[in-house]
């Protein structure tokens, strides 16, 4: 083991001495999410759009994706947003509970390992400026420098930019205003994206127009391939 991971099991034993863990499904000491709400996670399974990952039934179309087919290459996601995933998340992502970013990473990296998506970077999906400030990090940010440390894959976080304060796309009526809501709202502020295959991480997939946003970005400014890869998608 590298000295960088060792230092990362030391601090994260000591910490575990000082506020021993507990399930944020079950309640249970002993493991942020434990053995049993691990269990119990519904993962989704074909058939599904290549394109962006919705669930369909057997022999069904996307019809979004073949009536405007986004610049993503695909969207994959882990697992629908309920039960423990949907929990796990909102500690996250809202209460400050940055220590399951480890779990939720190795969830998608053995994820990752079964079926593998083509990168040389991940990058996360940018929050703007003044919503860090207000929540003070950027959850897809902590995911991706987990997964990546898992992966050995380098971790962009300044390449690809939020440029407006958009709503958030959880509180947007319709797939139609989630689009509007997102149009234009992110670019690159450089090309250290050109030429490489890039995963997009980001938490939940609500309806995919985050991502398929960012990978028009992404594929303006050059990259070869984009993919986007969340924990959890609303279906």
């Amino acid at each position: 083991m590298n000295p960088i991971a060792v230092s990362y099991k030391l601090k994260e034993s000591a910490l575990d001495l000082l506020f021993p863990p507990r399930c944020v499904g079950c309640g249970r000491g002993g493991a942020l999410i434990c053995s049993r709400c691990l269990s119990t996670l519904q993962y989704l399974t074909p058939p599904l759009c290549q394109r962006c990952g919705l669930p369909l039934a057997a022999g069904a179309r996307c019809p979004d994706c073949e009536s405007d087919p986004p610049q993503i290459d695909g969207i994959r996601s882990l697992s629908p947003y309920d039960g423990v995933m949907r929990q796990a998340i909102l500690q996250l992502k809202y209460e400050n509970v940055r220590a399951l970013a480890s779990p939720l990473a190795q969830l998608m990296w053995k994820y990752q390992q079964s079926q593998p998506l083509s990168a040389d970077v991940l990058m996360p999906v940018p929050l703007h400026p003044r919503r860090l400030r207000s929540r003070g990090y950027n959850q897809s940010a902590l995911l991706a420098k987990e997964l990546g440390r898992l992966a050995s894959l380098p971790v962009v976080e300044d390449s690809l930019v939020r440029r407006r304060n958009t709503s958030p796309q959880a509180r947007t009526a319709s797939v139609e205003d989630r689009r509007r809501n997102v149009a234009g709202a992110f670019a690159c502020s450089d090309r250290r994206g050109a030429g490489k295959h890039i995963i997009v991480i980001d938490d939940v997939c609500t309806s995919g127009a985050t991502l398929k946003a960012c990978a028009a970005a992404l594929k303006a400014a050059g990259a070869a391939s984009v993919w986007g890869l969340t924990l959890a998608r609303e279906v």
